[in-house]
């Protein structure tokens, strides 16, 4: 059996609106279901959120329900070929089977699907919570609802903008050589843009250091999120992977 944090009751205001967006999207089966459900939500960005590693491929559903439309595939590995995690929103009982409520690296960005309890391995836990603002060109770091980081970025020109959503960081790769348009190290996110990006293979939006921090502050990219080569250093030691991240 998995076992689960207690959830963390507090809650800072980008957190709060973030928790209520995801309760206002839920879709859980109807029919008559209601005395069968039991459901305990598992993330408060930016104090204590719940991820996973992928066990088992699995379909991606619409709802905690294998009858319910298919919003994917997903397999064990991501593009980038580290294992695939997956932030995790809730979990719910339904007729002895439990279902959790995830975020989804497919396209359209900012998806959220349901998988089988059963596919996902031990829950792990972040206090970490990542906002990007496109307009103010900032990424700031929160640590158990406090600030702890916070830098100046380049995101998206106009024609292959930055997606906006709820999303998390997926990976952490290192090893560039010097003078890489990734810098020193990079994070793979699981928002995905619909045109080529910055990173190697393309549609991944990650965020990476730079070998043109003069273009910082500003929309340089082809969706990616750049920081300054000494910035993205100092962000390495704070960030691990699992945390969820909001662009707007």
């Amino acid at each position: 059996m998995r076992r689960y944090p207690a959830p963390n009751r507090r809650g800072i205001r980008a957190a709060a609106v973030y928790a209520l967006a995801v309760l206002a999207t839920l879709a859980l089966p109807a029919l008559g279901q209601a005395r069968t459900v039991k459901r305990q939500v598992l993330s408060h960005p930016g104090f204590k959120s719940t991820w996973a590693y992928l066990e088992s491929g699995t379909d991606a559903y619409a709802s905690p329900s294998r009858h319910s439309p298919v919003l994917g595939y997903l397999g064990l590995t991501t593009q980038d070929g580290t294992s695939q995690l997956l932030l995790e929103q809730q979990r719910v009982l339904i007729h002895g089977a439990w279902w959790v409520q995830v975020r989804l690296p497919l396209r359209p960005a900012g998806q959220i699907g349901w998988v089988p309890e059963s596919t996902l391995g031990e829950p792990q836990t972040v206090h970490t919570y990542v906002v990007v603002s496109t307009e103010k060109m900032t990424l700031t770091l929160y640590r158990d609802g406090k600030v702890i980081f916070s830098t100046r970025v380049g995101t998206g020109k106009a024609s292959t903008p930055t997606p906006h959503g709820q999303f998390y960081i997926r990976d952490r790769l290192t090893g560039f050589a010097p003078g890489s348009i990734y810098g020193p190290v990079a994070f793979g996110t699981s928002a995905l843009s619909n045109v080529e990006t910055d990173w190697p293979g393309g549609g991944v939006i990650g965020i990476h250091g730079t070998n043109e921090p003069s273009l910082i502050p500003g929309h340089p990219s082809h969706g990616c999120i750049r920081v300054p080569n000494w910035e993205i250093v100092q962000l390495a030691r704070s960030l691990p992977i699992g945390t969820p991240l909001t662009i707007e």
